[in-house]
């Protein structure tokens, strides 16, 4: 099969043998990929995978299952860059309808970490005030249109004007561009927030803190702004605020089981139909997987990009 491995901090396109099956496990003949920003870090040398785990690339995969020929998306811990896959059963979901198999490679992924992490770690309730950190990133946009489908008031933070009415289009309340606002005067102003989904990580953990109402929960998933940073105990104290910080590729395989079935519930409706969307930036044949890793790097890119792998 052909796959992307990773050589001296690239990615290179190689023939490799198919991945044999554990018990549990089926094999995915893979038609998309999704592409993550850990695959940047993983490739960069930063995000090693899990124990066990496939050293390629790649979390998210959509294809059809070898045994029954089903159209499915699969939630990996590594080898989605690659034409086949061996993936635990209960990683597996059938493909949500009202949308192509090849775009579904850009959601399970995205799907799970927000489900994982405004309804089961910080259990947004109807009501209360949401803040996302990056509202147009495939995080982003699944996180807004989900926090406004559960009835939750939506903040979130972007990179330019044009992208604040693009986040208010997928359901944002109130859109700031970070560059040029002042965020903690603006959510203070707006009353501040009941939960922040952060992507940045220790250097914005103060100002977060700062934002957030009593018994405000901070759920850090993402380290984009460096990995340290202070803490005004204080304050977090005064809040009787809580500080989460989650993944979702080291989760054991029950965990995540529980994650899917959940996303698959609240979700997959929402997809068939029209509430939520995960927009794709870019398709982006496996001979050119350095083109897509760039447009993630670059930033400003809406929802997520896709390897197209196979047929």
């Amino acid at each position: 099969m052909r796959a992307l491995a990773i050589t001296d901090r690239r990615l290179t396109l190689t023939d490799l043998p198919e991945p044999t099956p554990t018990p549990g496990e089926i094999l995915v003949d893979v038609v998309a990929a999704g592409v993550n920003r850990a695959d940047l870090s993983q490739v960069a040398g930063h995000y090693p995978p899990p124990p066990g785990a496939s050293e390629l690339p790649g979390l998210e995969v959509s294809g059809r299952r070898r045994d029954t020929g089903e159209e499915v998306v699969a939630l990996l811990a590594g080898g989605g860059y690659a034409e086949v896959v061996a993936v635990p059963e209960g990683q597996v979901l059938p493909a949500p309808e009202g949308v192509s198999l090849a775009d579904a490679a850009a959601i399970i992924e995205v799907a799970a970490t927000v489900v994982s992490n405004l309804v089961v770690e910080a259990q947004l309730a109807r009501g209360e005030t949401v803040l996302v950190i990056g509202g147009t990133g495939g995080i982003g946009t699944v996180a807004i249109q989900l926090a406004h489908a559960l009835g939750a008031r939506v903040l979130t933070t972007v990179g330019s004007d044009q992208a604040t009415a693009t986040a208010r289009d997928l359901g944002a309340d109130l859109a700031l561009n970070r560059h040029t606002a002042d965020v903690p005067a603006a959510v203070a102003e707006a009353g501040g927030v009941d939960v922040i989904l952060d992507v940045v990580g220790g250097p914005a953990l103060n100002d977060n803190v700062a934002m957030l109402r009593e018994n405000g929960r901070l759920v850090i998933i993402g380290t984009l702004g460096g990995v340290t940073g202070e803490l005004d105990v204080s304050a977090l104290m005064a809040r009787r605020a809580r500080v989460i910080g989650t993944t979702l590729r080291s989760r054991a395989p029950a965990d995540k089981q529980r994650i899917l079935a959940l996303t698959r519930e609240l979700v997959w409706p929402w997809i068939a139909d029209g509430t939520i969307r995960v927009p794709v930036q870019a398709h982006v044949p496996i001979e050119r997987a350095a083109e897509a890793h760039e447009i993630l790097r670059q930033g400003g890119h809406l929802g997520k990009v896709v390897l197209d792998i196979g047929c």
